[in-house]
């Protein structure tokens, strides 16, 4: 496939389309703070949550599922629990609701209202800052190298360079790719604050919506199903497996099998007990400070938060996974069509552009580059729309310029967009893998945050002192245990070591956060009653809950601990059947189709008595 004239103004086109954005709402989103980070907290749910989806609906991590759905089937279905994606889960059924009844702006502000404003809140309010800057370095740079590598495949420099000034190595296209379109996503942000990324994530949606329709249509008409049958490894079409991953592929394919022992997935009962155990730990402690935390606290209720949390996954999984299975089954099918080599090198992650190239017809090839490169932007975007909101809110306006107008905020909201991007292009031109990028962030530096955060939500005695040290520790621990462990474990791959030692960063950084919480004072009373009233949370709280109904006798206790988890077990379910039902769409697998059609209709029935009839109003 070669673009033609009409598929580059396709991609100029949205290009344009997206600064005109930033340029129209600039006015509206310069207002003030809360105008420019959380659009006035005017904007619906329903149009927050395809934003959010379209945010999640990145161009790394789309190369990444196609990679893994290409070598593992239906069995990748359950790798990205890695992030984990069920965290949207535990939103949706409560966690959604009592962040935004705290009504603050950013995560880091959020610590003001649970620990109040003594020397350990402000050790707490700092630490978030650091790691609200350190998770949004790592994903632009993770979103950074995805589109360089996926652009470099449909622009060859060579097409490009007799009119460029310089001259640039093979190996480094990519990043030249990576820097011209962060560009302009970083313009339109910085412009359009939250209300220039919600409107231009709609268009994006819209576009990536008619992208995934049509490259999975494409596949269903292009694949037989006994054809493809006989290309694949045995359990490569069901989602089930035992403690060994048992996938062994055959002739042309064989050096698939190099693949998996380089992943590093081979034991893969454990591998998942091990997501789910990180994962169900890292969503009870609520969303990180990123553009996640900021769509929930953009909502006009605590309500909509919920409702918003809760489509996300309805809208996100068919779609995205549609696409993803009509590019897996095209590439098994037409393999040798592929070009996977880049430097000389075979790059499993370039399976997406590379059937791109090899199947989208021109003339739809412009709107289908225009929709991945959409998906980028939009993560992007979002991401740097919530940066400059922990470092201007709450450490420039908080500790170094109290009255300063909102003009100035809004300019060194500016100033801070263009420094993290820089950083994190500096460091994504070291960087080569999506993977490894993927894994320190969702295995070490997740992992890192999670025990300090689950305490914070469900034990009152838990203090800012210790929330500092568990984060602290924890941070430091994700930095340095993958040096410092990674040659004593010579036999896991270095791109999952960082999920393997979870455990001991949990173990270091859930001690220090205990043992320095009772170790120490605890937080001021009149502060967690306030907290406790204004957020309502169940867990360990009984002795705030006592002082609570004194003051106020008509408060009742939250008892939705066992309807919130049953609700948050089904969820799950329903989003694992949501995944799921695309691909079987795609592979032709009807029995499996209609199964997970009932399932899926079952699911959303209890939902709908459990969980949607009983939000508040």
């Amino acid at each position: 496939m070669f673009l033609t004239t009409l598929d580059y103004a396709v991609i100029a086109a949205y290009l344009a389309t997206t600064v005109v954005i930033g340029l129209w709402v600039r006015r509206r989103a310069a207002k003030d703070l809360d105008s420019y980070y959380l659009g006035g907290r005017t904007l619906p749910w329903y149009m927050l949550s395809l934003s959010n989806a379209s945010g999640m609906f990145d161009i790394s991590g789309t190369m990444w599922l196609v990679t893994l759905g290409f070598v593992y089937g239906l069995k990748s279905i359950w790798i990205p629990w890695l992030w984990p994606v069920f965290n949207q889960v535990f939103l949706m059924a409560y966690l959604s609701m009592w962040l935004r009844r705290s009504g603050v702006l950013t995560g880091a502000e959020w610590i003001r209202t649970r620990f109040g404003d003594g020397p350990g809140a402000r050790l707490s309010h700092m630490v978030v800052i650091l790691f609200a800057l350190l998770s949004v370095v790592g994903f632009l740079t993770y979103g950074f190298v995805g589109i360089g590598k996926f652009i470099e495949v449909f622009v060859p420099w060579e097409t490009i360079a007799p009119y460029v000034p310089f001259t640039v190595p093979a190996d480094s296209v990519a990043h030249v790719y990576g820097i011209a379109f962060t560009a302009i996503a970083t313009f339109y942000v910085m412009l359009g604050g939250m209300l220039g990324v919600v409107w231009t994530d709609l268009i994006q949606f819209i576009i990536m919506t008619l992208s995934a329709l049509i490259i999975g249509v494409i596949a269903i008409q292009q694949t037989d199903a006994a054809q493809l049958a006989t290309l694949l490894p045995e359990g490569w079409q069901s989602p089930f497996f035992g403690a060994v991953l048992d996938l062994d592929w055959q002739g042309e394919l064989a050096v698939v099998n190099e693949k998996i022992a380089s992943d590093g997935y081979q034991w893969f009962g454990f591998f998942v007990t091990m997501m789910m155990f990180k994962g169900l730990l890292v969503s009870a402690a609520g969303p990180a400070p990123n553009y996640d935390m900021q769509k929930i606290l953009a909502t006009r209720s605590p309500r909509e938060a919920a409702l918003m949390s809760g489509f996300v996954s309805v809208v996100l999984m068919p779609i995205r996974y549609f696409m993803v299975a009509g590019f897996c089954v095209l590439a098994v099918t037409h393999f040798h069509d592929l070009d996977l080599y880049v430097g000389g090198r075979l790059d499993f992650e370039n399976i997406l552009p590379g059937a791109i190239k090899a199947f989208v017809p021109s003339g739809v090839a412009g709107l289908f580059l225009a929709g991945l490169i959409a998906a980028f932007m939009s993560t992007f975007a979002s991401t740097v729309n919530a940066a400059p909101a922990y470092l201007v809110n709450d450490l420039y306006r908080r500790y170094i310029n109290p009255d300063a107008s909102n003009r100035r905020l809004i300019y060194a909201g500016y100033a801070v967009s263009v420094a993290v991007v820089l950083v994190s292009t500096m460091i994504g031109l070291y960087v080569h893998s999506i993977n490894s990028v993927l894994q320190w962030l969702v295995s070490g530096l997740w992992g890192g945050y999670a025990a300090a955060n689950v305490l914070k939500w469900y034990w009152w005695r838990f203090n800012g002192y210790g929330f500092f040290a568990g984060m602290a520790s924890g941070i430091a621990c994700a930095l340095v245990f993958p040096t410092l462990f990674g040659p004593m474990l010579p036999h896991i791959a270095a791109d999952i070591l960082p999920l393997y030692l979870f455990p001991g960063l949990l173990a270091v950084s859930g001690t220090a956060a205990v043992v320095t919480s009772l170790w120490t004072e605890p937080d001021d009373r009149e502060t967690l009653v306030r907290f406790y009233e204004t957020v309502r949370p169940w867990g360990f709280w009984a002795p705030i809950d006592r002082l609570a109904r004194e003051r106020n006798p008509v408060l009742v206790r939250n008892t939705a601990f066992r309807r919130d988890m049953f609700n948050v077990a089904v969820g799950i379910v329903a989003q694992t059947a949501l995944v799921a039902l695309p691909i079987f769409i795609v592979i032709k697998e009807e029995f499996s189709v209609a199964v997970t059609l009932v399932l899926t209709a079952l699911c959303c029935g209890t939902l709908k008595k459990t969980w949607y009839d009983k939000l508040e109003h």
